[in-house]
């Protein structure tokens, strides 16, 4: 009996996909630090803060009292309740457990809205930059993904008037991501609903992605879409997570919020996908939500710290260009102008994909390449993480600009 031949024997579906950009950079980094290079990586979107403490307690209070078995697909009622509670209180929308739907990450969730909400035949309309992995989620159910370019002077946002000529009668969905990641915008309250109005007087869903929501900064006011309306929330999902706010990426709890047929129908796919969420992560997420939220501003204050440190620092090296983040926690610029530049060690770039492998090479700094988010010439990089690591990746990266030797070549 021969063997199979890979790839050909893998289905089209698998094959078509792209590993994420964002984690093959930080494993990069991570192989070559591991080599004994002194790789600083500044890829994943990840708080290096360690889990409150509270949070943990709740979670091995769970383990000693034996919780530690299957839990209802869709998460514990205690959770639900608790995350339907913490949405109320945030956004003013009184909202049911029966809207929340708790998986593991919210891209798991995204994956959930998706895949119960469209199919074959359908488009969902995604505004570019955009997180990595969403063109892939809406191709692995079989739509197509279709991109409308925001640009620099917008400040990355989407315009009425542009998601008015982008749909047609194939659009099903818009995806939104505010804050956003890359670009750490932050969409203004009448722009949003703006926005969603568009969504409802076209019969289209709205997914909200709000996992960077608590991560704003210079008096900037996050809203959530679902507060705009009954008619706007009817037709909103919207997904959240404990991994950003309070630094839980690793404990993989996410969440919809939605009208409560589509909510029992992703937890009917939860439920053959992967029977429930860690039934100890969802205690430690009830602590997270429910508990004292001053754990969220003090990791918040000091993204902003480290936030003012980065963008002061990148605004005063020449040809480097950036519409100012005020959310999340990524600097996203363009370094398109210093394609076919002798940079540092010699190398000379001509995309940014070159330019983040160059960088790499010659100064051991890791960054992530706009053109995985669908913005050439750009490059994303993540400031969580301390304000030495950040002082001492931006020497780097303004000596490899500069065209100098790196430091003991």
């Amino acid at each position: 009996m021969s063997s199979p031949a890979f790839p050909d024997v893998l289905s089209a579906t698998v094959q078509s996909i792209k590993p994420s950009a964002t984690i093959a950079a930080a494993t990069k980094a991570k192989e070559l630090r591991d080599a004994g290079h002194d790789v600083l990586s500044f890829t994943l979107g990840e708080p290096d803060f360690t889990t409150p403490a509270h949070i943990c307690d709740a979670a091995k209070a769970a383990m000693d009292a034996g919780q530690t078995h299957y839990t209802p697909a869709g998460g514990t009622p205690a959770l639900r309740a608790a995350i339907a509670a913490r949405y109320t209180a945030d956004s003013g929308v009184e909202t049911d457990a029966s809207q929340v739907v708790a998986s593991n990450g919210a891209k798991h969730s995204v994956h959930n809205a998706l895949t119960a909400l469209v199919g074959p035949g359908d488009e969902v309309l995604i505004p570019t930059p955009y997180w990595v992995s969403y063109s892939d989620l809406v191709a692995i159910t079989g739509a197509t993904p279709k991109m409308i370019e925001t640009t620099q002077e917008s400040g990355f946002t989407l315009q009425p008037k542009q998601l008015e000529a982008a749909i047609t009668p194939q659009t099903k969905l818009l995806m939104l991501n505010s804050p956003c990641n890359p670009t750490g915008s932050v969409y203004p309250a009448e722009l949003l609903r703006r926005l969603a109005e568009v969504c409802v007087d076209r019969d289209l869903f709205l997914l909200s992605d709000e996992i960077y929501g608590k991560l704003v900064y210079d008096g900037e006011e996050f809203v959530s879409v679902g507060s705009f309306s009954p008619e706007i929330r009817e037709r909103t999902i919207v997904v959240d997570g404990v991994s950003k706010a309070y630094a839980m990426t690793g404990w993989r709890i996410g969440w919809t919020i939605s009208s409560p047929p589509l909510a029992k129908a992703m937890e009917k796919l939860q439920s053959q996908e992967t029977s429930c969420p860690s039934s100890i992560s969802q205690a430690a997420a009830i602590a997270a939500v429910s508990g004292s939220q001053d754990c969220v501003a003090e990791m918040r204050a000091k993204f902003a710290e480290r936030r003012r440190f980065v963008l002061d620092r990148l605004a005063n090296i020449d040809g480097v260009e950036m519409a100012t983040p005020t959310g999340a926690f990524y600097a996203f610029f363009d370094v398109s102008s210093f394609f076919g530049r002798p940079l540092g060690g010699g190398k000379t770039v001509s995309n940014a994909t070159e330019f983040c492998t160059a960088l790499l090479e010659a100064e051991q700094i890791a960054l992530v390449t706009g053109d995985a988010f669908g913005a050439p010439g750009y490059v994303r990089m993540s400031y969580a993480t301390d304000l030495a690591t950040l002082g001492q990746g931006l020497d780097r990266l303004e000596r490899f600009l500069a065209g100098g030797e790196p430091a003991g070549a």
